[in-house]
């Protein structure tokens, strides 16, 4: 049967798109999707694209039945494989999601240990092989405690910048430290902790992957991530619609690019640490809090190296003398896409001309479809 062939077609279709989804000898990543999809869920999955289509146009385009295409769409958001958006007065819309970020923290509070540990095998595979180190989905700012006065700040280079400039806010457990310690790890950190925003908060309240809170709820939250010494990490657009709050023991990607000899040129921040060796009083602080290592105890003394450093500010934050500061990179950074679509784009150029041409070919099945679909119904054109 063609069916038994679904998930290695699903693989390819999600390798084609900007995140990648590259392959492996073990075929870890079949496993992947033989573990979270049902062959039918997976066979409807490769007629979604990357926009917001409504269920008649991904029926039109699958050459099914409208409501049990539908009926099935709604039930895969709420199992956190694909993205839908829920615009008032509107018919329901969906969208196919990329691995990481997308189905993978789709499983939050829903994770079992047969899923972490093929996600375990998997992770440092998907991080060398796919586009991170060209174009990374995600960026780091500096708390705001630690973000110079002298210098002028972008607004999505700021937290509460970033924050204030939202509608809707929401707030869902961490996929990381719940993978953690289902692995018998973790930490005692905040486990409600992951922002989201404006159309991805209104879908988590939805389904039930997060809950819906108050401006000032979200601000207390990025507080309460300070003091628990954890890295900001809004997604790479200037229009982020996820923040992430995270510590280099638990979360995915902190902890991989730790291994590299130099993290700083894996994350995108226009900030790093300026450090002050004279003011230093060697009390340990910020050794202590650095994710990175970047500032470290060496011959009984603080060391720093810059190449390690992913700017996050929590150094500046405990230093008791401002022997450590945050300055601006000397080398300008390339500028940050505006919203996620521009970020999917830049990913798709750093791979290659195949995969902007099929982001492109998405874009243009999607508005002759878009057309079309009116006439398609219960199955028949």
């Amino acid at each position: 049967m063609i069916l038994t062939h679904i998930y290695q077609q699903l693989a390819r279709y999600l390798d084609a798109l900007p995140a990648g989804y590259p392959p492996t000898e073990s075929g870890v990543e079949i496993e992947i999707l033989q573990t979270l999809f049902t062959e039918e869920e997976a066979a409807l999955a490769l007629h979604l694209t990357l926009l917001d289509e409504e269920a008649r146009v991904i029926a039109y385009r699958a050459r099914r039945d409208m409501a049990k295409t539908a009926d099935l769409l709604e039930a895969m958001v709420h199992k956190g494989l694909i993205s839908g958006s829920y615009p008032n007065s509107k018919p329901p819309r969906y969208a196919i999601s990329q691995y990481v970020i997308g189905f993978h923290e789709g499983q939050v509070d829903r994770l079992s240990k047969a899923y972490v540990s093929l996600f375990k095998r998997y992770a440092p595979h998907l991080l060398e092989k796919g586009p991170w180190t060209k174009v990374p989905q995600i960026r780091t700012i500096p708390i705001n405690a630690a973000i110079p006065v002298t210098t002028e700040v972008m607004p999505y280079e700021s937290a509460e910048a970033i924050l204030r400039s939202k509608t809707h806010f929401g707030v869902r457990n961490c996929i990381c430290r719940q993978e953690l310690i289902l692995d018998g790890g973790g930490c005692d950190r905040p486990m409600e902790s992951c922002l989201v925003f404006d159309d991805a908060a209104l879908n988590d309240a939805v389904t039930g992957q997060g809950r819906l809170i108050t401006l000032e709820e979200a601000l207390a939250k990025v507080e309460t991530a300070r003091e628990a010494g954890l890295v900001l990490q809004p997604a790479n657009s200037q229009n982020p619609i996820v923040m992430c709050t995270c510590c280099s023991c638990c979360c995915g990607v902190l902890r991989n690019i730790k291994n590299h000899p130099e993290p700083a040129t894996l994350v995108a921040n226009p900030f790093i640490a300026s450090y002050d060796a004279e003011a230093c009083i060697n009390c340990g602080k910020c050794a202590a809090v650095c994710p990175m290592d970047a500032l470290a105890w060496a011959d009984e003394k603080i060391t720093f190296n810059p190449a390690r450093c992913i700017g996050c500010g929590l150094c500046v934050d405990v230093c008791p003398t401002q022997a450590v500061v945050m300055v601006r990179k000397a080398a300008r950074l390339k500028a940050i896409p505006k919203n996620t679509l521009g970020t999917y784009l830049r990913m798709a150029q750093a791979r290659g001309p195949q995969t902007v041409l099929t982001l492109v070919g998405m874009v243009l099945r999607s508005l002759v479809h878009s057309v079309l679909a009116p006439r398609w119904k219960d199955g028949e054109g």
